[in-house]
C-alpha cells in the first residue's frame, strides 16, 4: 500500500482555499446527516446490496453530465487517461462499495445510534493510516481533535456497546474501507485532474458491484422497490449524487485527516434533522457532544492561521 501512496501526486497549490474546501466538506456532512435515517428505512423493501446498487446508479447518473463535460475539456487540453487511471477509479469504487454495504448490512440489526458512533471510528483511523501508509505524520493538533470528535459522537449518540451485536460488528468493519477512501480520494482526484469524473466513475463501480451481488443473493420485487422508492431517490440523488461529489471536490484541496474531522459533523447534522422532522431531542450530554465536535472542527481550521500569525519572523 505504501507504493500506492507514493505513486499519487500531492495536492496542487492552486484551486480552492482551505476555508472553501472545508465549507464543501461541511455541506457534504450536512447532506449525509440528513440521509442517515433514510438509509435505515430504505431497506424495508429491498436488501442492502440492491439498495446500495440502485442509489449509487442514480448518483452516477446525476453526476454524468458534469463528468462528460469535464472529460471533454481535459481531452481538449491534451490530458488523456489510461489504464492506471481506470484502476484508481476501480479501487476507490471498491472501497466505497465495501464501506457502504458493510454499513447497510449492520443497519439491519443494530440501532442508528450505535451505527453513528461506530462509523465515526474512522476519524482517528485516517491520521493513523496516513502515518502508516504514506509516512505522513499529521500535525499534533489532529490527534486530540480526532479523539474529541469521537468522544463528542459518543456523547451525542449515547451508544450502548457493552455487548456488541452482529450489526455492530458489520458497521465496525466498515470503518477501515471508509478511512482508506477518505485517505486516498483527494489525491486520486488530483491525479486524474477531474473530481467529477472520479465521482461518477466510483459511483458506477459501486453500483455495478453491489447491484450484481444483490441480483444473485437478495429477492428484488417491484413492490419492494416501490416501498423503498422515496429513500432510494433521496439517498441516491442527494446523498450520493451531491454529497459524495462534494466530498471528492473538497478533498482535492484538504488534508485527509482534516477532512475526516470535518466530515464527522455528519453526526451533529443527523441529530439536527432528527429533531426537526422526527421529534427527537438532545439532552445535556448530546448538546455537549455536538459542541465538542464543532469545537474540534473549528480548532482544526483555525490552527494553521494562528500558527502563521505567531510564527517567528526571520531576520
Amino acid at each position: 500500500m505504501s507504493a500506492v501512496a507514493n505513486a499519487l501526486p500531492g495536492v496542487p497549490a492552486g484551486g480552492l482555499s482551505r476555508a472553501q474546501s472545508g465549507a464543501l466538506l461541511l455541506l457534504a456532512a450536512l447532506i449525509w446527516g440528513s440521509a442517515f435515517v433514510g438509509q435505515a428505512l430504505g431497506m424495508a423493501g429491498v436488501g442492502p446490496f440492491a439498495f446500495t446498487g440502485v442509489r449509487f446508479l442514480l448518483g452516477a447518473l446525476v453526476v454524468l453530465p458534469l463528468a462528460w463535460r469535464e472529460s471533454r475539456q481535459l481531452r481538449a487540453e491534451g490530458h488523456r487517461r489510461g489504464r492506471a487511471d481506470a484502476a484508481w477509479i476501480g479501487l476507490l469504487g471498491l472501497l466505497l462499495c465495501t464501506g457502504v454495504v458493510l454499513q447497510q448490512i449492520g443497519l439491519v440489526t443494530t440501532t442508528v445510534t450505535n451505527a453513528g458512533f461506530l462509523t465515526a471510528l474512522y476519524v482517528p483511523l485516517v491520521p493513523l493510516l496516513a502515518w502508516m501508509v504514506q509516512r505522513q505524520l499529521p500535525h499534533w493538533s489532529v490527534w486530540p481533535a480526532s479523539i474529541g470528535c469521537l468522544a463528542g459522537t459518543w456523547l451525542m449518540t449515547g451508544a450502548s456497546l457493552q455487548q456488541l451485536s452482529t450489526g455492530d460488528l458489520w458497521v465496525l468493519a466498515s470503518t477501515l474501507p471508509w478511512a482508506l477512501h477518505v485517505l486516498l480520494v483527494g489525491r486520486i482526484a488530483n491525479r486524474l485532474r477531474g473530481a467529477y469524473t472520479l465521482a461518477c466513475g466510483q459511483f458506477f463501480v459501486c453500483a455495478l458491484l453491489s447491484g450484481a451481488i444483490g441480483a444473485f443473493t437478495e429477492p428484488i420485487t417491484a413492490d419492494g422497490l416501490r416501498t423503498a422508492a422515496g429513500a432510494i431517490l433521496y439517498t441516491g440523488i442527494v446523498s450520493v449524487g451531491i454529497g459524495f461529489t462534494l466530498q471528492v471536490v473538497g478533498q482535492r484541496h484538504a488534508h485527509p485527516a482534516d477532512a475526516a474531522i470535518i466530515l464527522s459533523s455528519e453526526t451533529v447534522f443527523a441529530a439536527f434533522f432528527g429533531a426537526l422532522f422526527m421529534g427527537d431531542r438532545l439532552g445535556a450530554s448530546g448538546l455537549a457532544g455536538a459542541a465538542l465536535i464543532l469545537a474540534c472542527i473549528i480548532a482544526i481550521q483555525v490552527q494553521p492561521l494562528l500558527a502563521a500569525r505567531f510564527k517567528p519572523q526571520s531576520r
